[in-house]
């Protein structure tokens, strides 16, 4: 499927909708500290969604892509590991605090960039690259990648392990094939990827978690 306005919309909305039920099934199955993660398919539909405006808004600098920007970059990088360390296990929570450090600081840097820098965005054939004048991108781009991916890799449950494996699979093939349009594609991949967490909302909390300490 190419990305367009109308995928995004319609992968938005389905994802979104997933994204719902994933915390109505956390509210009846799980612990309230377990929402932070079952929001995660909530969070990247709506990031769809407002990728599609991006679309529609024909590129550039648009309160669409700086908002677009903000969900995929500053936020993501502190939602996943602190989502991941809140919903742990207390017996492995102390190996996941460096992956929330980490986000914490990335995520800082991010803003920084974003409140003084604008956002672009350039739609390319079916992929939307945007532009964001980041110091350090390369540091800052292994920060990114080592709290959100290392934060699930890391995790006790196994489906948020297949998870973490999946986008790190899906972040190796978008740097390959769509290397100027990674951020877009690989979050697009991240969104279908999180379905995963519909099966793991409906489970108790202790049915695939591993609580031995690191």
């Amino acid at each position: 499927m190419c990305w367009s306005a109308t995928a995004d919309l319609t992968a938005g909305t389905v994802i979104t909708a997933v994204g719902v039920a994933c915390v109505a099934r956390t509210a009846r199955a799980r612990r309230a500290r377990d929402l932070p993660v079952a929001a995660l398919p909530l969070l990247l539909g709506a990031h769809q969604l407002v990728e599609a405006a991006v679309w529609n808004s024909g590129g550039g600098c648009s309160p669409a892509a700086t908002a677009w920007a903000v969900v995929a970059l500053p936020l993501l990088a502190v939602w996943v590991p602190l989502g991941v360390l809140v919903a742990a296990p207390h017996g492995i929570r102390r190996r996941l605090w460096g992956p929330a450090a980490v986000g914490a600081a990335t995520a800082a840097v991010l803003s920084y960039g974003l409140a003084t820098r604008p956002v672009t965005a350039e739609l390319r054939g079916h992929t939307v690259g945007y532009g964001v004048d980041v110091p350090y991108a390369p540091l800052v781009l292994a920060g990114y990648l080592s709290a959100t991916l290392g934060a699930l890799l890391l995790a006790g449950d196994r489906r948020l392990r297949l998870l973490g494996a999946l986008l790190a699979v899906g972040a190796v093939v978008c740097a390959a094939l769509w290397r100027l349009e990674f951020a877009s594609t690989w979050c697009a991949f991240a969104a279908v990827a999180s379905l995963l967490v519909l099966g793991w909302s409906g489970r108790p909390a202790s049915a695939n978690s591993v609580t031995r300490p690191a």
